[in-house]
């Protein structure tokens, strides 16, 4: 991950592609929501520095919801180091997203 992003993509492709390859998520939206914090802090021209994401996966089987974060921001650490600014979370298993 060179950039942030990976060869030609985007930070938004490497962390949907990370996050399938750690989690095979049932359902994952990785959304960028960069453009709604222009002017605040740790937002850059370009965006891709605030994103939300929705990921419902079995790996969160048996994790508290602390425990559900860590894993993903543990995923993602490269991701921070290369410009990622803030990211919103919701984690289920496919039982609580049913």
């Amino acid at each position: 991950m060179a950039d942030g992003a990976g060869a030609g993509g985007t930070l938004r492709d490497w962390m949907e592609a990370r996050l399938r390859e750690q989690l095979a998520p049932a359902r994952l939206g990785v959304i960028d929501e960069s453009h709604l914090h222009a002017g605040h802090a740790g937002a850059r021209p370009g965006g891709e520095t605030h994103y939300r994401l929705d990921i419902v996966a079995s790996a969160f089987e048996g994790k508290s919801r602390v425990e559900r974060h860590r894993l993903v921001n543990a995923l993602l650490e490269d991701a921070f180091k290369r410009g990622l600014h803030a990211l919103a979370l919701r984690a289920r298993t496919p039982a609580e997203a049913a």
